[in-house]
């Protein structure tokens, strides 16, 4: 059986991880089974937090939201049950970004709904 050398599509194997390891500290940029490992529970953070943070936003608008609701006499159930009935299809990332940056508007709108 012919000897197989594999060394250059190796090498190039080992340093795309390498170069996804620029940056992290010591020995996790340098030493390709250190690397290894940091990459691949790297990449597994990133897919988790993916989706993660589309709860973590969605909890944050409901907060403020029910935060401006509240200021308004309603609660955020009451508040986006009313909107429901109304036929205001408003998106809570909307309704937050409103309650923030334009109260005024969310008080028409908390009206509406009440």
């Amino acid at each position: 059986m012919p000897r197989v050398k594999r060394g250059s599509k190796a090498r190039q194997r080992r340093n795309k991880v390498l170069k996804e390891a620029k940056g992290f500290r010591g020995g996790h940029s340098k030493l390709y089974k250190t690397a290894f490992i940091s990459v691949s529970r790297a990449r597994a953070f990133a897919y988790r937090d993916r989706r993660a943070r589309k709860r973590d936003f969605r909890r944050l608008w409901i907060v403020r939201i029910n935060a401006a609701a509240r200021e308004n006499g309603l609660s955020y159930s009451q508040l986006m049950g009313g909107l429901h009935k109304a036929g205001i299809d408003l998106d809570r990332k909307v309704l937050a970004d409103m309650a923030v940056r334009d109260p005024d508007a969310f008080s028409k709108v908390a009206n509406m709904a009440k």
